[in-house]
Order: structure tokens, then C-alpha cells, then sequence
């Protein structure tokens, strides 16, 4: 569900009464389904791996949707996951992350796809996320893409089986096995 009669705000989002989730999208709010329960195991096993992968090194903050990444007053976000470091954590408010996370992950649904593939990657890229995970459970592929000037380009890339890495996250690698079991 999409609304086009206004442009809407960070403000304006604040102000709505229903427990619903969205996003705003260049000002446009954005109503987000609920994730299917193969996105939301695909989620909890990414999380779990990262979540060990920071607890050993203490590089920055880890979160999980729902959670408000607020690019601009026109332009709020609720990725997947976000990572930000410990340099960058000024960003990190009580009510939502104000600025660009270092690194994004996005779990693409079929609602979303056309979203989260191409809306998503261009906005994220514009606003300098460093790096930009898609992950397809129904393809089982997952690409992990840095920023290079205005655009991403491919860094790892894997399809249904061995694994990717993280450019930005030293030594962080995940198998495709562990995450679309």
C-alpha cells in the first residue's frame, strides 16, 4: 500500500496511530507487509552470525528491523539489519538511526523486490551506505555490494551454495548452508 495524496515527513510518520509498519520513500509513505516466516528465519541466522562476529571484535552496533533508519526528513528506512561503527555511533538516537548505516542488509521478498533491488540500491548508494547486502531466500543468493563513488558494484556474490564475505566486516563470511537450511 502506497499513499500518494501528500508528501510525507519524518514528523508526519511519527504522528501516525497504528501499530503498522512503513516507510518513507522520497516522501512517499510506504506500508511494509509482514515478512514471510522463510524471510524471518533467513533474518534470525544472519543476525545470529553476526551478532558472534561482533561480540568477538566490538566494532560497532548491530540491529534488527523494525527499526528506523532516517536518511532525510522525506526518506525513512526499515532494512532488514544494519551494522554501524563504534566511529559512527553519533548516529544512534533513542528513536531511530539518523544517517547512513556503514552496512545494510536487505532479505528480498516478491513484494518487494522491484524495492529493495533497484529503489533501495540507488537511495542507499546516494546516501553512502559502504556496503549493501541482498539476500533472495527464494533464489537462495546472497550479493554483497560496496559502494564505489556513486554506485555499487558486486564484491561477493553467491548461489545456493559455498559463501560470501564482508569487505567492510574483516574476516566476516557467511556459508549460503547455514542461512537457507
Amino acid at each position: 500500500m502506497t499513499t500518494k495524496e501528500k508528501l510525507w515527513t519524518y514528523e508526519d510518520y511519527l504522528r501516525l496511530e497504528d501499530d503498522r509498519r512503513y516507510e518513507v520513500l522520497e516522501g512517499e509513505l510506504v506500508e511494509m507487509p509482514a515478512p514471510s516466516l522463510k524471510h524471518q528465519k533467513v533474518s534470525v541466522k544472519l543476525l545470529h552470525r553476526l551478532l558472534i562476529y561482533l561480540q568477538e571484535r566490538q566494532t560497532g552496533s548491530i540491529f534488527h528491523a523494525p527499526v528506523d533508519v532516517v536518511l532525510s526528513e522525506r526518506l525513512v528506512v526499515q532494512p532488514d539489519i544494519i551494522f554501524v561503527s563504534k566511529e559512527r555511533e553519533d548516529i544512534l538516537q533513542e528513536r531511530a538511526v539518523f544517517g547512513a548505516p556503514d552496512l545494510v542488509v536487505e532479505i528480498v521478498s516478491p513484494s518487494t523486490f522491484k524495492r529493495d533491488v533497484e529503489d533501495k540500491r540507488k537511495l542507499y548508494a546516494r546516501y553512502g551506505v559502504k556496503e549493501f547486502w541482498l539476500v533472495l531466500p527464494e533464489e537462495r543468493v546472497i550479493e554483497v555490494l560496496v559502494l564505489k563513488g556513486q554506485e555499487y558494484e558486486v564484491f561477493s556474490h553467491a548461489y545456493e551454495k559455498g559463501k560470501v564475505c564482508s569487505k567492510l566486516l574483516e574476516g566476516f563470511c557467511v556459508a549460503l548452508e547455514e542461512v537457507f537450511l
